[in-house]
């Protein structure tokens, strides 16, 4: 895979770059996916949410957390006191990547791959230039290992406040960035977790947003 790079164009204006994403090429999970689904929101939203990659209603609706994750995500950030109109949601793959099970039009999630995080990277890395967040709150494994790498844990650092990698050079031409970084659940395991264990869940992942937003230099 020659990876995204090379379909970034030298802009940080968030409308150029979500055009220039539909015609990305740099992995194979175009080829199955019904679009590109870029990152929404503001662009000078202090905080920005990195989950892992779009889901089926995602991928239809062309949006971010759209879904049922989404609602979980929207009432856990309602219990936080963050208004999800003042932030940047995005994925750290943005092309939905499923299977079918023989006989069936229903599609079922796959983890994209290390090799899907790193070849859509530069998107992610372009997103937190143009966006330039005083917090990034990265949703579940994938968000943080496509940042952090494949050791990371997000039961191990959860709870820190961490920095990004010195190799997070967005766009050539600029400094890394180094906003405050908070890692956490990502919303869609509470639905697949145990139904006895959804509210402690649920509070954990609220008591994480609320450490983020805390963080944030303005209100977010």
């Amino acid at each position: 895979m020659a990876g995204a790079q090379e379909y970034v164009p030298p802009t940080l204006k968030l409308d150029a770059l979500a055009s220039a994403a539909d015609e990305c090429r740099g992995c194979d999970l175009y080829r199955d996916a019904t679009q590109t689904v870029f990152g929404a929101g503001r662009r000078d939203a202090r905080m920005m949410l990195i989950g892992e990659q779009p889901g089926d209603r995602e991928d239809r609706a062309g949006l971010p957390f759209v879904g049922p994750a989404g609602r979980v995500l929207d009432k856990a950030l309602e219990a936080a006191g963050i208004d999800r109109e003042g932030l940047y949601l995005t994925n750290a793959v943005k092309h939905f990547k499923f299977s079918r099970a023989e006989g069936s039009k229903r599609r079922i999630h796959k983890t994209p791959s290390r090799t899907e995080m790193v070849a859509c990277r530069p998107w992610l890395f372009t997103e937190l230039a143009a966006v330039e967040p005083d917090v990034v709150v990265l949703l579940g494994a994938v968000a943080a290992k496509s940042l952090f790498g494949s050791d990371f844990r997000v039961t191990r650092h959860r709870g820190e406040v961490l920095h990004l990698p010195a190799f997070n050079t967005a766009v050539a031409t600029l400094d890394p960035l180094d906003p405050a970084v908070v890692a956490t659940v990502h919303p869609s395991s509470l639905l697949r977790g145990p139904k006895e264990d959804r509210d402690s869940a649920f509070a954990g992942l609220v008591a994480d947003l609320r450490r983020a937003g805390s963080l944030c230099k303005a209100p977010a």
